[in-house]
């Protein structure tokens, strides 16, 4: 029989959760991000579930040649670009297009010739300051560009530091969004500027945002970038991890538990160990108080996590024993919460699925 841990993918919330996105940005058209394998989910499930989608979006060229082969039509777009001149007969052979954000990209493109033009989308830096052509280099970038005839259409991109906090202290979306017009102002082609914050966060931002295409990541996911609750924005979970108690242990008070001793009962109290641990992705930073649900009921984490197996606190739920049902994040138990108190971000864990997890899929509120 094989170990209880099973991570269960909703391809229904991801139906749904693109609908929202759809929702919130009605004009534009959605490049659903798949990249990190669709965040954990599998790049073949991401295709699946966002199969409404207009676009997908990645990282990883190998991976935008293999939704091809898979069978996925419609456009793809590498949103870190080409990493060599020989990947770009490669695009033009598979209809995929690249981001450019910095001149050596530029002058690759004017030096391969192409059989078929390619897309692109030109990146602006408004503020993010990690890639893209600052305001100011911008337009001389699209002239450049624009005289390539290995270049088809060009579509006008940034990304926003802060799309969760729309006044941020230091840098605000409004501010960014001036940036951009400084940039492209004037220029033809079109625009795509919001990530999941950006979509969310629309309607507050109204006539500010102008998006051709929209870019949603982890909203499509069932997450947050921070702010208010996914379920705030009707978000449905999408991966939902369970196992099971594979070990009870009373202890009394003055017991440590856990490698490093490090928690201390100061009552006595019945720990119940699961089966997951560090190896299967759980973050094993993750402190006393983060919580878990056992058979249902709310309790939390006790002692370090190791690498194969976790240990809670079974006071809260008396009659648990050896095989009781443990749910670690997903329907039930939001996995931003989780990641909020082990002092990380939903997007790691999803993406820290180890591959010894099993798999499978099932529908939302299912217990598959």
């Amino acid at each position: 029989m094989p170990r209880p841990l099973t991570a269960t993918i909703h391809l229904d919330s991801m139906q749904h959760n693109l609908q929202r996105a759809r929702a919130c940005a009605p004009l534009a058209r959605i490049w659903a991000v798949v990249k990190a394998n669709a965040y954990g989910h599998g790049l073949e499930r991401g295709m699946r579930g966002f199969a409404g989608a207009d676009g997908l979006a990645l990282v990883e060229t190998e991976n935008a040649l293999r939704l091809r082969e898979l069978g996925w039509s419609k456009p793809i777009l590498l949103l870190e670009g080409f990493f060599d001149p020989s990947d770009l007969p490669l695009l033009a052979e598979h209809d995929i297009g690249t981001a450019v954000h910095n001149i050596e990209q530029v002058k690759m493109l004017e030096y391969t010739q192409l059989y078929r033009p390619i897309d692109v989308h030109l990146k602006m830096n408004t503020g993010m300051n990690r890639l893209g052509f600052r305001p100011d280099e911008y337009a001389a970038a699209y002239q450049r560009l624009r005289a390539i005839p290995g270049v088809r259409n060009i579509t006008h991109m940034t990304h926003f530091a802060n799309a969760d906090e729309l006044e941020h202290p230091r840098l605000t979306i409004a501010e960014q969004v001036r940036r951009f017009q400084f940039g492209a102002g004037g220029l033809p082609g079109e625009r795509s500027l919001s990530n999941s914050g950006g979509v969310l966060h629309a309607a507050e931002l109204g006539g500010l945002l102008s998006n051709d295409w929209v870019r949603p990541g982890i909203m499509l996911y069932g997450g947050t970038p921070g702010g208010r609750p996914a379920a705030d924005y009707g978000l449905l979970p999408t991966m939902t991890l369970r196992s099971e108690v594979i070990g009870i242990q009373h202890i009394e008070a003055g017991d440590t538990v856990g490698y490093g001793s490090r928690f201390e009962a100061d009552a006595p109290m019945t720990v119940g160990v699961v089966a997951c641990g560090y190896a299967d992705g759980y973050p094993r930073h993750a402190p006393h108080g983060t919580p878990v649900l056992v058979d249902g009921v709310r309790t939390t984490l006790v002692g370090r996590v190791s690498m194969d197996m976790m240990t809670v606190d079974l006071t809260p739920v008396p009659n648990a024993r050896v095989g009781s049902k443990a749910l670690l994040w997903g329907d039930g138990l939001p996995i931003d919460e989780v990641a909020q108190a082990a002092g990380t971000i939903g997007y790691e864990l999803m993406c820290a699925l180890a591959p010894r997890v099993r798999v499978q899929e099932g529908r939302m509120g299912s217990d598959g």
